[in-house]
């Protein structure tokens, strides 16, 4: 039996896409309550059903696609510029392909324009007109209307036409800062990625007896099952610890841990990996902002993540990216690296900023570990002393030096130095993580 959640987002899934939504249509079509179609339509925000506009609502997008991180839609373009929809509301989830200045003459647009790009233009209404008749959405800059028949051409041709008080080079760089965002999250991994989904995962109630676990146990070869109630919540967590020396006609929610761990879709794998080496789970639940089960990430799935992660291909560059890329081994045998102090690496005093240091300092750790085949770190505990400054284009010399290991930790110390000085020194406590 489908939840009123579930059935209203069928509702929606079932909607037109540009179709305009709103709590009191839903809760009035479908007979909930209010307060339950502003959770489901939240819920259906967070899946990439709907999107919010300013000034204009709240609508039905097409879903993309997670391997589409480059793009942009129209919707999102209107968001970074703080800007306004004059026309066009159907296209709002089309994806932007590229963007172009109209910075030319009339009879020059059509050889640069194309479907789906963006034509950033000002008060020119010949411009916006053509742009709309090859396909191409229009950003209006510095604050101008324009006329009711170019509104009208946009409505027809279902592509957007928008307008933004910023001046045109703000937004070309507004722009190309947030699609650089955007390849950098290309290499973030979350929850909604790797989880296996409720359809598909094996549960267990509040109601049910310890028997039910045996047969799951049995037909399925888990150990591990979250622990639902009538309303689809996550109240517990069942392993085979917990039954030892139970009665099979036991209930369930006598036995079962309560209060447990959960995370959601929007959680990134970094920080599940180290929520399951701290506390030592291998079954994390995953919920909605309601706590209502949406499926069950595992041990296995995250590191199969990692795994894959790490043969991504680099595309938007990190800080962290930028100060460890010009790392290389001086010694093999000893692991001694070197670096060299860019630009990007300084403060605005122009030497070694904190940040960078430590990053060099852990990533100079992971590398060792990772030499001694002792597998991927989560830090625990770090300690640094900074005791001169590093100028720019310094070469630095970095020694690493493992002084304790165990079968789930590692102690590590890191010495810095530059021109035969030593600049810092720190110790490192770290939990391990087998690869």
């Amino acid at each position: 039996m489908t939840t009123k959640h579930e059935q209203i987002i069928e509702h929606i899934h079932s909607l037109n896409i540009g179709t305009k939504i709103s709590v009191r249509q839903i809760a009035k079509k479908l007979q909930v309550s209010e307060g339950t179609a502003y959770r489901a339509i939240k819920g259906a925000q967070n899946q990439g059903l709907v999107s919010t506009v300013d000034r204009v609502g709240t609508i039905r997008i097409k879903q993309n696609k997670k391997d589409n991180f480059e793009r942009l839609t129209f919707a999102e373009i209107i968001n970074i510029v703080d800007g306004q929809v004059l026309g066009g509301n159907m296209g709002l989830d089309k994806t932007l392909n590229k963007f172009l200045i109209g910075a030319m003459q009339i009879d020059a647009i059509a050889r640069y324009t194309e479907p789906d790009s963006l034509f950033i233009v000002g008060n020119r209404t010949d411009a916006q007109r053509l742009a709309l008749n090859d396909g191409a959405a229009v950003l209006i800059t510095g604050g101008f209307d324009t006329d009711a028949s170019i509104k009208k051409l946009a409505d027809e041709k279902e592509m957007p036409l928008m307008s933004t008080s910023f001046d045109t080079f703000t937004v070309s760089a507004m722009i190309n800062r947030a699609i650089y965002d955007q390849l950098i999250k290309k290499e973030i991994v979350f929850v909604r990625d790797i989880f296996t989904p409720k359809k598909q995962a094996y549960v267990l109630y509040t109601n049910n007896n310890l028997q039910k676990w045996y047969d799951l146990n049995t037909s399925s070869g888990h150990t591990r099952f979250p622990v639902l109630n009538s309303n689809m919540n996550v109240k517990g967590v069942v392993t085979s610890k917990d039954v030892i020396g139970k009665a099979s006609t036991a209930k369930i929610d006598k036995v079962m841990t309560k209060h447990p761990h959960v995370v959601q879709l929007k959680t990134s794998l970094a920080y599940v990996a180290h929520m399951m080496i701290w506390e030592g789970i291998e079954m994390v639940p995953v919920v909605d902002k309601s706590n209502e089960f949406q499926g069950l990430v595992s041990r296995n799935d995250v590191i199969k993540a990692l795994q894959q992660t790490q043969r991504q291909p680099q595309i938007g560059e990190t800080i962290e990216e930028i100060a460890t890329r010009s790392m290389e081994v001086v010694d093999s045998e000893t692991n001694v690296y070197k670096t060299k102090v860019t630009p990007q690496m300084t403060n605005q005093l122009g030497t070694l900023s904190n940040g960078v240091f430590t990053i060099l300092f852990m990533e100079a750790s992971k590398r060792l570990l990772l030499f001694m085949k002792k597998g991927d770190l989560v830090i625990e505990n770090i300690s640094i002393y900074f005791m001169k400054p590093v100028q720019i284009d310094s070469v630095l010399y970095i020694y690493p030096k493992l002084l304790e290991t165990g079968r789930i930790y590692a102690k590590i110390e890191v010495a810095i130095y530059t021109e035969g000085k030593m600049v810092g020194k720190g110790l490192l406590m770290a939990q391990l993580m087998d690869r």
